[in-house]
């Protein structure tokens, strides 16, 4: 193409683009305006104003997210036919069929995505458009279907690699691949596991999934919203935005330390104790620890009546026991059966002591209201409800956990490791989770006065009900204007009772997120090689559908409780009934610095193979050795260098080094610059020590450098090292 015809198709590609921000700003304007009108429109229940405000509010926000890349792509049929591609749909004014801009999750948008010269899916042309604010800047063409042409040479992707890092994830609805749009656009509905090395885009391509999915199941999925679990805060910052920017909301974000909610926790256990927590073997040991809350006296308890004083003792109470266990109740609902046979069987024993001498058999009148006042009698006795409190105690999660951690005891009574006591039961770990989730599943609630209560506030709800309605005297026209009422909204005193209850202002993610019940219409669980079979147990929970997208590598795996296969962690609630898909390049990581960590790959996981990288960075990682007293000057010296770049940086290290993040918190993310610290020693620490080294060398997308105190692992010996060399390997770096 001359400069002139370029020149000529840049000026006719703005001037597309403009009056496509023209159109999003008409349509933005109209939706802002019914969401103003939704707020006090008339002749709606509050119910009906409630969802259509969020509707509208969704509207609004879905428009707003596309002022940034509103159009990236532009796709040219054989049959002379152009389409347009952008983060959201856009319709003619005059003709709501005929599509100016085709959503990316549209099937018609899917050969921008999978298109190549060897099957180019009836295209001519691809083509680019590089923005710059609302202002195309410049385009690049791809010409399909050219003999000798079978790969898709994408500049687009080649400057987003090498694009510096901010702060967090970007979208990458303009450079999906075909690998991953094949998994983006995957119609099976259950579980769905995609592996791949670093770098291949793993997490990216579950967002995008989860985007594409609430596009085209909106309506199942919207009511319930999106779980996505990640392994820490840093990674879940990183990612925040990514969902939103594609327009959508309804997403709860967390770890498996949040999962439960009111609590986060952060800290770990030893690889053993979390071993021991993580197995399911576990449900045998939560399992005893309930029963062994559920006791009987170890001496006879008197019980003062006004007539009578009757003993409740160890027979008695296991008796009542019995019955409460084989009712089937949770342990909290089972405490009223508990006490109705505790309470029964004192009965008959104090009344035939009180009856004994003066009624006879024929008196079964005067035995029946002696039993009804000793019953009276028994169920306000403070004395002995504090006694059966204490041998079937209430209990939460916490409290049964804590103790049980606190007590070789109890922990022998429930047949499990002394290694899991702790002198601090409440110091919870992210290994605790899963466990005080099963136990909320095995306590129940006692919700009996709950449910008195709330009997009694509907009837008071219906009586004031009652009241206002025979206060209200205005007319028809009057009810619409001044309450809001139509004549159908009087039917019923309890309807308009229900008018003056107080309403749940959250939105969906923040109810989803505080109630341990609600269940998700699909949920992502990223780097999955590191969840337990107990935290399976928790997700699976979650989602009773079995809509997963799950992601991870199991050579990057580092918990000893984490899945070395995918298929034994699944069977308990899918059986085969689940697909795999790989993910073969790495995007991220240059051919030198995976050059290296490759080499340690094989030294831990020689039957993986890593992902191949689809750029080459031209600087070759470094490394210095250092004495302890140049270690802090070495890492300051990194620091200040990198600050003076464009892009991101971060210092990895074993826990506690000082200036360093561990590798296990560096899961996930991405950084231009990246700086080990003391691999020897990442190596050292923990069964898996060189799945941890692995993960550290490969999230940079630049630079690599290395410090080490102790000889180089052999491993590392690809790293340019000693005395000049190192320095100037070092400045080159820089």
């Amino acid at each position: 193409m001359s400069n002139q015809g370029y020149d000529e198709e840049l000026r006719d590609e703005r001037a597309y683009v403009a009056a496509l921000y023209e159109r999003l700003d008409r349509e933005r304007a109209r939706a802002q305006a019914r969401f103003r009108g939704a707020l006090g429109e008339p002749g709606l229940t509050l119910v009906e104003r409630d969802a259509d405000v969020r509707v509208r509010a969704r509207e609004t926000t879905r428009l707003n997210i596309a002022d940034n890349g509103l159009c990236f792509g532009r796709l040219d049929a054989l049959s002379g036919e152009t389409s347009y591609i952008g983060r959201l749909g856009l319709f003619d004014e005059e003709n709501a069929y005929e599509p100016l801009l085709l959503d990316w999750r549209a099937p018609a948008a899917r050969p921008f995505y999978v298109a190549t010269a060897a099957s180019p899916e009836n295209m001519r042309r691809r083509r680019q458009l590089h923005t710059v604010g609302r202002r195309v800047v410049d385009f690049t063409d791809e010409v399909l279907g050219r003999p000798g042409d079978t790969e898709r040479g994408d500049a687009a992707l080649l400057a987003a690699v090498n694009a510096p890092r901010g702060a967090g994830m970007r979208d990458i609805v303009a450079t999906i691949q075909a690998e991953q749009d094949e998994i983006i656009r995957l119609g099976h509905q259950g579980v769905v596991v995609v592996e791949g090395g670093p770098g291949t885009g793993k997490t990216a391509v579950a967002l995008h999934r989860v985007a594409y999915l609430l596009y085209t199941r909106r309506e199942r999925m919207s009511r319930s919203g999106v779980l996505v679990v990640g392994p820490s805060p840093l990674f879940l910052d990183h990612i925040g935005r990514v969902l939103p920017s594609l327009g959508e909301s309804d997403v709860v974000f967390t770890t498996t330390g949040g999962l439960f909610p009111g609590l986060r926790a952060t800290a770990e256990d030893s690889p053993e104790v979390a071993k021991l927590k993580g197995s399911l073997k576990v449900l045998d040991v939560l399992a005893a620890a309930v029963a062994d809350r559920q006791q009987v006296p170890e001496e006879p308890v008197p019980v003062e009546l006004a007539d009578v004083t009757v003993e409740l003792d160890a027979d008695l109470a296991a008796e009542a026991r019995l019955e409460a266990r084989r009712s089937g109740r949770l342990h909290n609902e089972a405490r009223a059966v508990f006490r109705e046979h505790v309470f029964a069987l004192l009965a008959e024993r104090a009344v035939v002591k009180i009856g004994e001498g003066w009624l006879t058999e024929a008196d079964e009148g005067a035995w029946a209201n002696l039993r009804v006042d000793v019953l009276d009698e028994l169920a306000e006795h403070e004395e002995l409800g504090a006694t059966l409190d204490a041998l079937w105690p209430e209990l939460t999660p916490e409290t049964l956990l804590a103790p049980l951690y606190m007590s070789p005891r109890r922990l022998a009574a429930a047949g499990t490791d002394p290694a899991l006591f702790r002198a601090d039961g409440a110091a919870w770990t992210v290994s605790d989770v899963p466990l005080l989730d099963e136990l909320a599943e095995l306590l129940g609630r006692d919700d009996t006065a709950e449910r008195a209560a709330a009997r009694r506030r509907a009837a008071e709800d219906a009586e004031y009900a009652e009241g206002v309605m025979d206060l209200i005297q205005l007319d028809r026209e009057e009810q619409d204007e001044d309450l809001g009422l139509v004549a159908t909204d009087l039917l019923y005193a309890e309807d308009l009772a229900g008018r003056f209850a107080e309403r749940d202002p959250r939105d969906l993610a923040e109810r989803a997120a505080e109630d341990r019940g609600w269940t998700y219409g699909h949920v992502v669980v990223d780097e999955a090689q590191e969840l337990s079979e107990m935290d399976w147990r928790v997700l699976m929970r979650r989602c009773p559908s079995r809509s997963f997208t799950i992601v991870g590598d199991l050579a990057q795996r580092r918990s000893a409780a984490g899945a070395t296969a995918w298929g034994p962690v699944l069977a308990p609630y899918v059986a085969d009934r689940w697909v795999y898909r790989q993910l073969t390049v790495n995007y991220r990581t240059p051919a030198e610095i995976m050059a290296v960590a490759g080499a340690l790959l094989t030294t831990f996981a020689p039957d993986v193979r890593p992902p191949e990288s689809v750029r080459a960075c031209g600087v070759r990682p470094w490394s210095r050795r250092v004495t302890d007293d140049d270690l802090p000057a070495a890492v300051e010296e990194f620091a200040r260098d990198e600050a003076g770049r464009e892009g991101t940086s971060v210092v990895i290290g074993p826990p506690g080094v000082l200036g360093t993040i561990p590798p296990s918190a560096a899961k996930g993310l991405e950084f231009d610059a990246v700086l080990v610290v003391e691999p020897e020693r990442i190596l050292a620490e923990g069964p898996r020590g060189a799945a941890e080294l692995y993960v550290a060398l490969t999230r940079a997308t630049q630079r690599l450098g290395v410090l080490h105190r102790d000889p180089l692992p052999v491993a590392l010996s690809g790293l340019a090292e000693g005395g000049v060399l190192a320095r100037a390997a070092h400045r080159r770096f820089l």
